[in-house]
């Protein structure tokens, strides 16, 4: 699908401004919050690390509503690029999608840009369908530094620093390659909290029922 040059916009343009709205949309939607009040638990804001992701809906409500809330950030980052792919849309519109749900994630309109997300499974759902073998390296080195360290945090950095370079050898694309470096540092941003922790030593390692309320 090319984008005509000339005064007027095209149907394509068009085209891609809502897809990029409603990738921002989607990735705004509060998953983790969404099932934990569905669910009859507090507010997950006020509860453990009050972040809305996978890791602490998994240690307040259990491990069923933490892969729930994985699966849908998971798709909010995979079901634009996708849809990307299926209207035959350039690599760079694709990756603009995947980074337009991960920001979605981060800074939710349905919570007035508060509260959000770190951005690592909507990321991983975002290069799962940009570039999937990356997201599987991703993947095994965040599993590798989680075994070591029992620090979802120090798995999730790790698995951010090696997106970028995996992205890269997976896909050969310059614009998965630059997403992925924007991704990286979203998610870095966002674990700065974190970052301190693990330097401090003070970062709680990950487990059930270890999360008090705030």
């Amino acid at each position: 699908m090319g984008i005509r040059t000339g005064s007027m916009p095209s149907e394509s343009d068009f085209i891609i401004v809502g897809l990029a709205l409603a990738a921002y949309l989607l990735g705004s939607i509060p998953c983790g919050l969404v099932l934990t009040r569905l669910f009859g638990e507090a507010d997950i804001r006020r509860r453990g690390s009050g972040n809305i992701g996978a890791t602490n809906v998994a240690r307040v409500a259990g491990p069923l509503l933490g892969l729930a809330t994985l699966a849908g950030d998971l798709f909010k980052g995979w079901a634009p690029v996708a849809l990307a792919s299926h209207l035959g849309l350039p690599p760079a519109a694709a990756a603009a999608l995947a980074l337009l749900a991960i920001l979605g994630h981060i800074l939710p309109v349905y919570t007035r840009w508060r509260g959000g997300g770190k951005g690592v499974a909507t990321a991983a759902g975002g290069f799962l369908g940009l570039a999937p073998a990356a997201v599987l390296i991703a993947l095994g080195v965040f599993g590798l530094v989680l075994a070591l360290t029992r620090r979802v945090s120090a798995g999730s950095l790790a698995a951010a620093a090696a997106l970028p370079p995996a992205v890269v050898a997976a896909s050969g694309s310059a614009a998965y390659g630059i997403a992925a470096v924007i991704a990286a540092v979203l998610i870095f941003v966002r674990h700065a909290e974190n970052i301190r922790r693990l330097r401090a030593g003070t970062e709680p390692p990950f487990g059930f029922g270890r999360a008090p309320d705030r």
